[in-house]
């Protein structure tokens, strides 16, 4: 597996360099925002992890352009910026998960692996609900023939919202789904991801119900 590793600070990408290796990841650092963008935008990667506070070129800035052509590379950001807001503002652009300085590498790796798991297609028949059709092998969306770019939460949710069309969804099983937690967002960072996801099924009709108080429904429109 090959992760992009965007951090300035050298001792820390050279020791997080060496564990991801250790732990059989292939990886390659970038030390500033223009690198890191060059190198994900031109190569292929199974995770970026992500450093907002980078030189030349922001990390949110990277990740804002990274997402225009790949929308569905996992992305992890990795930061001392540990606000509410900076929390929200970094999964509003696009990333998919978000760890704080300072942390245990463990907890970087089993994160790590979580957005792998979440990537990797899984077995199961083609779904169709109205004019959209939902591959979970293929881990691809169409509408109209047209395909759907998902991020991998975005998939994550369409998948769950899918699997119990006929029940409401709430926000602790999408949390539970996304190995998400209230450090990271929580019911801000889902609303989110439910409002971009029905804006994409628009096309299809196929909407996304809030049910006051419970959750979300998947309904096709009549």
């Amino acid at each position: 597996m090959r992760v992009l590793l965007a951090e300035d600070d050298d001792i820390l990408a050279d020791a997080l360099a060496e564990q991801l290796g250790n732990a059989g990841f292939q990886t390659q650092v970038a030390a500033d925002g223009r690198t890191a963008l060059e190198a994900l935008t031109s190569q292929p990667f199974d995770v970026a992890v992500l450093d907002l506070g980078l030189p030349k070129l922001d990390g949110l800035s990277v990740l804002k352009a990274v997402r225009e052509v790949k929308p569905a590379l996992p992305i992890l950001i990795l930061t001392a910026l540990d606000g509410l807001e900076h929390r929200v503002a970094g999964l509003n652009a696009g990333a998919d998960d978000y760890l704080t300085k300072p942390f245990d590498f463990p907890e970087l790796e089993a994160r790590i692996r979580a957005l792998l798991r979440r990537f990797k297609p899984q077995a199961g028949s083609t779904v169709s609900l109205g004019a959209l059709s939902f591959d979970r092998e293929a881990r691809r969306a169409v509408v109209d023939g047209e395909p759907v770019e998902l991020s991998p939460r975005e998939w994550e949710l369409l998948d769950l919202l899918l699997t119990q069309r006929d029940k409401v969804v709430t926000k602790d099983e999408i949390a539970q789904a996304w190995d998400l937690d209230r450090n990271q967002g929580g019911p801000s960072s889902i609303e989110v991801y439910i409002h971009r996801l029905r804006r994409k099924l628009e096309p299809s009709g196929v909407s996304i119900r809030t049910v006051r108080g419970l959750g979300y429904l998947l309904e096709l429109q009549a």
